[in-house]
């Protein structure tokens, strides 16, 4: 039975997240063949990225400018979004388990009264249901979901389920709403962004993850190296984070972020199940290590055991030739 999905989208630095588009897809197997609609809050002209949501499958967007929104906050964008709601009446809501996604959606979950699916890493149409498929146990053991009555509300983990293929002749209008936003509790003063050209974590191909075997801040710049050379960015183990080798924000596992790229390296990693919390779902995942009885080598799909001060840049050399030669 067709539904009508809602979309909610997210931005970053003027430009739709990768999961936006994922999230469109999502919604596109939960409709069945209904309205995928997307929403878009901020502050000034939305249209050119409601478009191009359109572009990746959305039947039609809805964009909500408010000055109130140039920065999120939960209480700005939970007012935004549920008025769109109230307007659009969706049997379906979808959008990214991001840091805003998992902020926001249960606010909105508990202002409809709805359950909420979160972080679901597949999502398809079995006999008639639309199951999904989460994570659990610290990714150990997966569940799968169906909602039986009431509203599809869930969040997509990025980086698994595929965005549609890109097609700027499909045709959909973006319209503006305008909102009332009263009594926004958050204050946002100041906003601090590290500076870093790297891809982000959550939605990279590739990750070069360093751990305590690195040594030093500085035992991380060959892994700087090798994640340029493959295009992707580099993460960490916490534990290199603690030993003050580099910033918290590329902490991956349990306590920081969980990835899913389609190339995980893991340097000097030994593998604590803290870690593994946070990667071990990534399609193919190659450790460099000293130690051949290093946990990590349990979930690797390739191994190395040596010095990662002598294999990285190895591979930054093979990898340069490969690309010289192709």
């Amino acid at each position: 039975m067709s539904k009508k999905v809602l979309v909610i989208g997210e931005a970053r630095e003027g430009s739709l997240r990768n999961v936006t588009f994922e999230a469109i897809a999502a919604a596109n197997i939960v409709s069945d063949g209904g309205e995928v609609v997307g929403v878009l809050c901020g502050d000034g002209d939305l249209n050119e990225m409601g478009q191009e949501m359109v572009y990746y499958g959305a039947s039609k967007v809805i964009t909500v400018s408010n000055p109130d929104l140039k920065t999120y906050t939960s209480d700005g964008y939970a007012q935004a979004v549920y008025q769109v709601i109230q307007d659009e009446s969706p049997e379906g809501i979808i959008m990214g388990h991001t840091a805003i996604g998992k902020d926001l959606t249960p606010k909105l979950a508990s202002k409809l009264e709805s359950g909420l699916i979160s972080d679901a890493t597949e999502v398809v149409a079995e006999g008639g249901d639309i199951v999904f498929t989460r994570p659990i146990y610290s990714g150990k053991a997966f569940e799968k979901k169906v909602v039986t009555e009431g509203l599809v509300f869930a969040t997509i983990r990025p980086n698994n389920i595929p965005a549609l293929t890109r097609d700027d002749s499909l045709a959909g209008s973006v319209s503006e709403k305008e909102v009332e936003i009263s009594n926004i509790r958050t204050i946002i003063k100041d906003i601090l962004r590290k500076s870093s050209d790297g891809v982000d974590l959550s939605e990279a191909k590739v990750i070069v993850a360093g751990g305590r075997g690195v040594k030093s801040a500085e035992g991380f710049e060959p892994l700087d190296k090798l994640a340029e050379v493959l295009g992707g960015t580099v993460g960490a183990s916490r534990g290199a984070c603690d030993a003050g080798y580099c910033d918290y924000s590329l902490q991956i596992g349990q306590t920081g972020k969980v990835v899913t790229p389609d190339l995980y390296i893991a340097c000097g990693i030994s593998g604590a199940i803290q870690h593994l919390a946070g990667m071990s779902n990534s399609k193919v995942i190659v450790a460099i290590n000293k130690d051949p009885e290093a946990n990590i080598f349990n979930v690797a799909d390739y191994g190395i055991v040596g010095d990662l001060f002598d294999v990285v840049p190895k591979l930054i050399e093979e990898i340069k030739e490969m690309k010289v030669n192709a």
